[in-house]
């Protein structure tokens, strides 16, 4: 998505060639008119897929996946990375590890909210070395819920995750993959 890919270059930041910061537009401050753009995006790709829930991990990616299930018409459901009192009754869970933070966490999503009925569509802004969505779809595979696609703002494709995602069948797309990252330039591949 060249828009997309356009910001990044205006606005991230490039840390030690593995971490790119796009605080600025996409995972702390938010630029609602490009993450609506983002859900429109993921609503052509997948609107004939039968999306009956989206689904993401907090916190990050609830704010792309809202603007998403607006195209959708249909709930988001959010894998909080800490059970609370909140939750109530049976919950999936699994154990994620964050690139980010690099440290494990178990997330987990009420049963109430996800099933057998389900076609989903899971969203998250950046995908590394694919531990968070491995999560998800382990959630998903649980309650029977089936997985009609993965849609990423941002796929760090020398990271491996998308790769061995893609080789498993899964339908995924991420709208700007990049294939190497200096201080000076980022790379990205060809638009899917």
């Amino acid at each position: 998505m060249k828009l997309l890919e356009d910001r990044i270059r205006k606005d991230g930041l490039v840390r030690d060639t593995d971490v790119l910061k796009v605080d600025s537009f996409l995972n702390h401050q938010l630029d609602v008119s490009l993450l609506n753009s983002i859900g429109e995006e993921f609503y052509r790709i997948y609107k004939d897929e039968g999306i009956t829930k989206i689904v993401t991990v907090e916190a990050s990616g609830i704010a792309i996946a809202s603007l998403t299930g607006i195209h959708f018409n249909v709930p988001v459901v959010f894998a909080k990375k800490a059970k609370s009192k909140n939750i109530e009754g049976d919950v999936y869970t699994s154990k994620v590890h964050s690139f980010t933070y690099g440290r494990d966490y178990d997330v987990t999503i009420s049963k109430k909210f996800l099933s057998e009925k389900d076609r989903v569509l899971l969203i998250d802004d950046f995908l590394a070395n694919g531990k968070a969505m491995r999560g998800l779809l382990d959630i998903c595979e649980q309650a029977g819920a089936s997985v009609a696609g993965i849609g990423i703002c941002i796929e760090k494709e020398f990271q491996g995750g998308g790769d061995e995602l893609r080789s498993q069948g899964y339908h995924l797309t991420s709208l700007a993959r990049i294939t190497k990252m200096t201080e000076n330039e980022i790379e990205f591949s060809e638009r899917e």
